[in-house]
């Protein structure tokens, strides 16, 4: 039996991760500013927020053996600023840490993003682990995966007794996912940047529990992508929706979504002509060939099921 401390275990992920560790016999400590819905027998709740001192009391209190860091900001809630969400991702990555070497924590799963790897023109296709971390600055995201990533690398470096794991994770998607790249789908047309393709790489929420549950508990130490095998491309997407593509050239684009953020019309900037240019394609080689596992279900077919839960 090991003790396992998870942060942000109120979330989709962390609701599945639950449901996964609910299999088990570990001692579960499920942390988040509210309790899970589906908190199982093995498992008791207590309340943190990652961006006060609760990280250093809490992981002091119950001395985990394992720390599953997965609060972060995803989704930015309605008037939440840049600050709020660096204080989370990266200043509570920090908290976190900074505890677990305190309180002699053995190993550490963080749920990182292919985001991390940056929307660049030049990126590989597919992106390897050894590939360049270049989150953009313009980016909350993505800049604040890649500074916690370069600061995890600069903690494997001065304290290697803390073992590590790091997922950079694909788009996630489960029964009924609504955030704000699902708001995409949901669209009258699929939008698309002409002469770009980029295709989204999808992981199916429950490929991705019981992924954390095995670098949790039995998987090798490292860094791996995580996504399911394939990728979509806008017109896939669009076969599946039923939907039409919208292509307009990017400096079009650029032009209406200034107009728009403004104007309250859009939630989405000038910025985000670069994510549907230039997302990452993760390779998941490493997953199936060094972590273990192969996801159950593949890009297409996340989307497919996410697609079927949203009918009546």
């Amino acid at each position: 039996m090991t003790r396992i401390l998870i942060t942000g275990a109120a979330g989709m992920v962390g609701s599945a991760l639950l449901t996964e560790l609910a299999k088990t016999s570990h001692d579960v400590i499920a942390c988040d500013v509210m309790a899970p819905d589906n908190l199982p027998a093995n498992a008791r709740f207590h309340p943190m927020d990652v961006t006060t001192d609760a990280p250093l009391r809490v992981i002091a209190r119950y001395q985990p053996e394992v720390i599953v860091h997965l609060a972060s900001v995803v989704t930015p809630p309605k008037d939440s600023t840049r600050d709020l969400a660096y204080a989370v991702d990266v200043g509570g990555t920090r908290s976190v840490v900074t505890a677990a070497l305190a309180a002699g924590t053995k190993r550490l799963v963080v749920t990182s993003s292919g985001a991390a790897y940056g929307y660049h023109a030049d990126n590989p296709v597919p992106l390897r682990e050894c590939d360049a971390i270049r989150g953009n600055k313009g980016f909350a995201y993505a800049h604040h995966k890649r500074l916690v990533e370069e600061f995890l690398s600069d903690v494997r470096e001065n304290a290697p007794q803390l073992e590590q794991v790091v997922l950079r994770v694909g788009t996630v998607l489960g029964r009924g996912t609504d955030n704000q790249i699902t708001d995409l789908f949901h669209k009258p047309r699929l939008l698309a940047v002409q002469g770009s393709d980029s295709p989204f790489v999808f992981v199916w929420n429950c490929d991705l529990a019981r992924i954390l549950l095995r670098a949790a508990t039995d998987g090798p130490e490292g860094i791996f992508n995580v996504a399911g095998d394939g990728a979509l491309s806008v017109d896939d997407l669009s076969e599946i929706m039923g939907k039409p593509v919208l292509r307009l050239p990017a400096w079009l684009l650029r032009v209406a979504l200034c107009v728009a953020r403004p104007l309250g019309l859009s939630q989405y900037g000038p910025e985000q002509v670069r994510f549907l240019q230039y997302r990452p394609v993760l390779s998941n080689a490493a997953l199936k060939r060094d972590f273990g596992y192969t996801p159950e279900k593949s890009s297409r077919e996340v989307f497919e099921f996410w697609k079927r839960s949203l009918s009546p």
